[in-house]
């Protein structure tokens, strides 16, 4: 498992370094990866970084950490790296995004549990209820480019995703009337790929809607690799990824409110 912790960020400069709530984003994220794979055999738990402060805080804590190019512009490509630096190359490499330390409960376990069983690219979806939806729009209305959703099939094969809410919704009022869920799936930032997936991924170019988007599994849907997304209750509170400084206050909010999700 590979926790890309990239120093450069022009929404938030030094981002894994950035403390909420007395502790930094990349601790916290190291800490929510060691308890949910604790007892998991022939798994590995590393740093991808290009800054040797980050690298230091994350053996300060108790993770291993790899010195990646700093030319290597996505953390899917710093996972490549750091997994292709390891003495012999794992079969299976998650990425888990080092701007979401607050990943629900079992989102590692059930990516790496899609993977064993033929997946070759897995990631973890949560279905929004009305609140939560409600939530998740007025967030956008300040910080428009953070949060994702998906767009999935029934048997979970994803459609498209989108910095934008999708899909858009007819009729809501009479939907809200007659289910408690919305059509929408927020998509949380974690990835699951096989080695043979993620060279593939990374050895085509960036596709357009990619860069639009700024997300880059939509060049997975473009090169034809299933992407299977698998339904994980929401955690504590619901947060997406720590992308703006007001992402950390809202953050710093909940954990006041509700107590600190993140294990010791």
């Amino acid at each position: 498992m590979v926790i890309p912790a990239r120093a450069g960020s022009s929404r938030l400069p030094r981002k894994p370094l950035r403390l909420i709530a007395g502790r930094t984003l990349l601790h916290r994220t190291i800490a929510m990866a060691r308890a949910a794979v604790a007892g998991l055999v022939d798994t590995d738990l590393v740093v991808a970084t290009d800054d040797r402060e980050i690298a230091d805080h994350a053996r300060a804590v108790g993770c291993d950490a790899i010195m990646t190019d700093s030319a290597i512009a996505t953390g899917s490509g710093r996972a490549l790296a750091a997994a292709l630096k390891r003495p012999a190359p794992p079969r299976f490499v998650v990425n888990l995004q080092g701007d979401s330390p607050f990943q629900p409960h079992g989102a590692l376990r059930a990516v790496i549990a899609a993977l064993k069983s033929g997946a070759q690219v897995a990631t973890p979806v949560i279905a929004l209820d009305w609140p939560a939806l409600d939530a998740l729009r007025d967030h956008k209305r300040r910080s428009p480019f953070s949060g994702t959703t998906c767009a999935r099939a029934p048997d979970g094969r994803a459609l498209w995703f989108s910095k934008n809410i999708i899909p858009a919704i007819r009729n809501e009022e009479a939907l809200r009337a007659s289910q408690l869920l919305s059509p929408v799936w927020r998509h949380v930032g974690l990835y699951g790929y096989t080695l043979d997936a993620l060279k593939r991924f990374e050895q085509a170019p960036p596709t357009a809607l990619e860069n639009l988007e700024g997300l880059e599994q939509l060049r997975l849907i473009e090169l034809g690799i299933p992407v299977t997304t698998v339904a994980i209750d929401p955690p504590l509170f619901d947060s997406s990824g720590i992308d703006t400084e007001a992402d950390i206050q809202r953050v710093e909010s909940l954990i006041a409110a509700h107590g600190d999700p993140t294990p010791p």
